[in-house]
């Protein structure tokens, strides 16, 4: 089941949120389809026209935006005087409620990937009546553990990278939370170090994670670069501005009235500290659908089926 074929937003614009940020959104497909809203990952990476290509767009209404502070959302986090103070998990959950709003949505499906699962697990938790499905991959609940794993316990897996990416650090600052070590050096207001710091940061991510499509390349650009390492050092240093840790994973029997697939790679790292099994079994009415020889990237051979699949079943029966 391939992708379906390349299309371009029939609308789009900024929308004000508060605080000084205005986030871009656009929406493709049928103006009376099925409402869909994806959330990217990262944090920090913006949406890309891939993520269009999932859904039927005779069926679907999808509606794609740039989380604050990416993409072309202003003001960019790559600009050393954005204030990041106004760039939380609780902010950008009501920032996609001004959004749906704004768009006279009731109900929406919720697609999410990586930190974007994260997002949209959490958004669902907080607001089940405006939520009809969820289609999550590469999943993440934004644990503690998770992003100690993504740091310093794959460390032991990637020694050689985990050498040179510890070494960019103050010797002070190893033996600790690695993320926060690194989103200091990134507000730092010299700008060779914050130049130095975003390199480090992705060098090991493209080490150590399967990257989605065209974020390899993203990360060749200085500006990318910078706003992407800035915002998931900002999230990750900071246990994603959730309430408490494992309040995600907790949280899961609230998801029981909602239908969600979940698809996800058997060569994930994430899979180590089983949280997507442990998802799954916690949350009433979830399908897990497996991938092997496929990483945290959605465009693996068989990823992408699952997800064309999810997305072509959950739209039978729409009705406007």
């Amino acid at each position: 089941m391939p992708l379906y074929p390349e299309i371009e937003p029939y609308d789009h614009g900024m929308l004000d949120v508060g605080d000084g940020n205005h986030v871009y959104w656009e929406t493709c497909g049928n103006p009376d389809g099925k409402p869909a809203v994806v959330l990217h990952g990262g944090p920090g990476s913006g949406c890309t026209p891939w993520a269009r290509r999932l859904f039927d767009p005779a069926a679907y209404r999808i509606v794609l935006l740039d989380q604050r502070g990416a993409g072309r959302s202003t003001p960019p986090a790559s600009a050393y005087d954005t204030d990041m103070s106004v760039n939380t998990t609780p902010h950008l959950i009501a920032d996609l409620e001004l959004l749906r709003r704004h768009l006279g949505i009731e109900r929406w499906l919720v697609w999410g990937l990586s930190f974007g699962s994260v997002l949209g697990l959490r958004y669902a938790q907080t607001h089940p009546e405006a939520v009809t499905e969820i289609v999550l991959t590469g999943i993440a609940t934004g644990s503690d553990g998770e992003v100690a794993l993504l740091t310093r316990g794959m460390g032991k897996i990637f020694p050689e990278a985990f050498e040179r990416f510890v070494g960019e650090l103050p010797v002070a600052e190893r033996d600790g939370n690695l993320a926060a070590a690194y989103n200091r050096l990134l507000e730092s207001p010299d700008a060779e170090v914050r130049e130095r710091a975003a390199r480090a940061w992705t060098d090991w991510e493209t080490a150590t994670i399967p990257a989605p499509p065209g974020s390899v390349e993203r990360f060749e650009d200085p500006v990318f670069r910078a706003g992407f390492a800035r915002t998931v050092t900002h999230y990750w240093g900071n246990g994603h501005f959730l309430d408490e840790d494992g309040v995600v994973l907790r949280d899961a029997p609230l998801l029981k009235d909602i239908p969600g697939t979940l698809v996800q790679g058997s060569l994930d790292f994430g899979n180590l500290l089983g949280t997507v099994w442990r998802l799954h079994h916690a949350w009433p009415g979830s399908e897990l659908t497996v991938i092997d020889e496929a990483g945290h990237s959605p465009g693996a051979p068989g990823a992408v089926e699952a997800l064309v699949r999810a997305t072509d079943t959950y739209a039978r029966g729409w009705n406007r």
